[in-house]
């Protein structure tokens, strides 16, 4: 393995899925100015619209937020070739 081409500084990194508000705690290089409280400690905040508690595949549900309306066009663009 090459030397010096990974990066120095790790830290723990408190992820927050803004979509069910689920905190986790994890080691990241990310750069933030935002910083949240986990029971006492001060971790740099990175937001997410989406992790592993609010993903489809998942959580088993096929229900994702769209406002743009893509998932509804891709269906209807499709549902020709759907098998009877």
């Amino acid at each position: 393995m090459r030397k010096g081409i990974h990066p120095e500084n790790y830290r723990m990194v408190a992820f927050k899925d803004m979509s069910n508000g689920d905190v986790f705690l994890t080691r990241s290089t990310a750069n933030t100015k935002e910083t949240l409280d986990v029971e006492g400690v001060e971790y740099p905040l990175i937001k997410l619209e989406i992790s592993r508690t609010s993903h489809p595949f998942y959580t088993g549900k096929s229900k994702l937020v769209d406002t743009a309306g893509r998932i509804d066009k891709f269906k209807n663009k499709y549902a020709k070739f759907k098998k009877e």
